[in-house]
């Protein structure tokens, strides 16, 4: 069992995030990974998984409740098949920090985003 590398756990970890926003982003890359993830049920296809989760937020909550289990605490460097579970554990921890900063960056400037668009009108001055 081949490790995800590094390169592929961003592109991984890139689009389930998007995913989480618009379940329609979800790409064979993502799906793969989430579809053998524990905790996940299994679906007939990308597009049963897709019609699961259309409801905005369910799968970013489906990925925080399953966190623990996919931390494949059960395999100790060494131990065979070790750096595919750790390579998977990167990759799904790569994600539930996507998910923190960007609720944070949504708390941190959310209201200011608003504020401003509901007090400045932005005009255009002609020189």
């Amino acid at each position: 069992m081949k490790p995800m590398t590094d390169y592929e756990k961003r592109l991984t970890a890139k689009n389930i995030l998007a995913a989480c926003k618009d379940i329609n982003k979800l790409n064979k890359r993502g799906y793969a990974f989430l579809n053998v993830a524990s905790g996940f049920i299994a679906h007939y296809d990308i597009n049963g998984f897709k019609h699961y989760y259309q409801r905005e937020g369910k799968l970013q909550q489906d990925i925080e409740r399953n966190a623990k289990a996919n931390q494949w605490t059960n395999f100790r460097a060494g131990d065979e098949h070790a750096d595919y579970y750790h390579a998977k554990r990167d990759c799904y921890n790569q994600i539930l920090g996507g998910l923190v900063a960007r609720e944070y960056i949504d708390t941190l400037f959310g209201d200011a985003v608003k504020f401003l668009q509901d007090h400045v009108k932005i005009i255009h001055v002609k020189g």
